[in-house]
């Protein structure tokens, strides 16, 4: 039974993972496509490929996810835990993607762990939660705003006696840069989430130590679902990103896209925080339209988004809280 339980919470973990990459697959590339910079199916191919490459270059915020957040007991019952919170993470995200919100697959995931846990009466590490969620969450959308802003500001000084139609067609290529990093930074961050889950899961079945590494399997497993789920696509939330918030020239969905990157891997490298990459490209986008004029932002879309942002950690731990109790009275744990 436990071991078909470890089986069944991977995958699980992999569905999520997939619906984690079609749902943020608008983040490495809206802005690429809605600039014309790239056609929609080479994005997708393009993030598909650096989605796979970036899930291979550190695990510090997957040993975040798998070790920070909560501490499940061992056996069945931490199993069914680790399963709940995957499965309030997973409908928050396919709510979200069906009304085109780009809401943090992130959160939800983490939202999932904290509400499946308090339902099962397990520990949660508040203080893991606030120094490498809460303050992540709230610092990281700042400094994707502020460094989008700063980027935008540096290119309109630098190109400002060049000829536009010259420099919009340079830029164009330079996004295929800037796309591929983001993309990166996405493999990096997310994909990472779903291989502390499934550690987390590995640990409490009792098949590795919390002192091991993870598994060279789990890594590359992870990294697949999640490249899979890019290329399928998230058209919905690519038009929200793309364009409704703000029309983008080539110029600032450069700029949006390196400052977007830029957070995430400091984010990743140097401190393990498992961000949101759909906050930092959001406010991102929506610095480097500051920059423009402040009415140039659709701030009432931008309103959505944040609301969706400010529900997702709380809704996900409430469906997952329930998935817990519905696993728990089948299983009878």
């Amino acid at each position: 039974m436990e071991l078909a339980l470890v089986i069944g919470v991977i995958v699980i973990a992999l569905i999520f993972d997939y619906t984690n990459g079609f749902h943020d697959a608008a983040n490495a590339i809206a802005t690429s496509v809605s600039t014309r910079a790239l056609t929609p199916r080479t994005a997708l191919i393009m993030a598909a490929v650096m989605n796979f490459i970036g899930a291979h270059l550190g695990t510090s915020v997957a040993q975040t996810v798998g070790k920070g957040i909560i501490a499940p007991p061992d056996g069945q019952q931490g199993l069914l835990i680790v399963g709940g919170a995957l499965i309030g993470a997973i409908l928050w995200n396919l709510i979200t993607w069906y009304f085109g919100l780009p809401s943090s697959s992130s959160h939800a995931l983490i939202g999932g762990l904290v509400g499946s846990a308090l339902a099962a009466g397990a520990g949660v590490s508040w203080s893991g939660v606030v120094e490498k969620v809460v303050i992540p969450m709230i610092l990281s959308p700042v400094i994707g705003f502020t460094l989008g802003a700063l980027i935008m500001i540096a290119i309109l000084w630098i190109f400002r006696r060049s000829n536009p139609h010259r420099t919009g067609k340079g830029f164009r290529y330079a996004q295929t840069v800037s796309a591929a990093a983001m993309a990166l930074g996405h493999g990096l961050q997310d994909a990472q989430k779903t291989m502390g889950v499934i550690f987390l899961a590995l640990v409490v079945g009792g098949y590795v130590a919390p002192t091991d590494p993870i598994p060279e399997w789990v890594i590359t497993i992870a990294a697949a679902a999640i490249s899979l789920g890019t290329y399928a696509g998230g058209w919905r939330i690519m038009r929200t990103l793309g364009r409704r918030i703000i029309h983008l020239n080539a110029p600032a969905g450069f700029a949006a896209e390196m400052a977007a990157a830029s957070v995430l891997y400091g984010a990743a490298m140097g401190f393990g925080a498992p961000i949101s990459t759909t906050h930092t490209i959001t406010t991102a986008i929506m610095g480097v339209g500051a920059t423009r004029r402040l009415s140039a932002v659709r701030w009432g879309v931008a309103g959505n988004i944040v609301t969706a942002w400010v529900l997702t950690i709380p809704a996900a731990a409430v469906v997952a809280a329930l998935s817990y109790g519905l696993l728990h009275l089948i299983f009878r744990v």
